[in-house]
């Protein structure tokens, strides 16, 4: 796949819900997942099997109530971003917060390798 149709699929899973069934299809297996701050398990996930993990535990932590995605952003041949504007629910608490991030996509033959995660507290 290339660097476009990749960053398009990515952006159309997250808006019809399709992220997890998307991570197989556009994730190399050793890829790394990097958040901004460390929030008990270290700030990388790395291959896979963790990032999948890393989405169940959004999913079990928080109800997604609304957002906007925006369209995939380019830069060369070899990266893309996207801003996420999201409101979700923490299920434990039903605190609702409004959380907006940007995502920068690294991609090597045809998969993304490096995804890192910027946002404020």
């Amino acid at each position: 796949m290339t660097l476009n149709e990749i960053a398009n699929e990515l952006v159309a899973g997250c808006r019809s819900d399709q992220t997890f069934a998307n991570l197989d299809k556009l994730y190399a297996p050793d890829a790394v997942s990097v958040e901004p701050i460390d929030h008990g398990e270290g700030r990388e996930a790395v291959g896979l099997d963790a990032i999948k993990a890393k989405h169940e535990w959004w999913d079990s932590t928080f109800e997604m109530l609304g957002g906007e995605i925006s369209d995939p952003m380019p830069h060369g041949d070899d990266r893309f971003a996207v801003i996420f504007e999201v409101k979700a629910k923490m299920i434990a608490t039903g605190e609702v917060s409004d959380m907006k991030e940007v995502a920068v996509y690294h991609v090597a033959d045809g998969k993304i390798t490096r995804e890192e995660f910027f946002y404020s507290e």
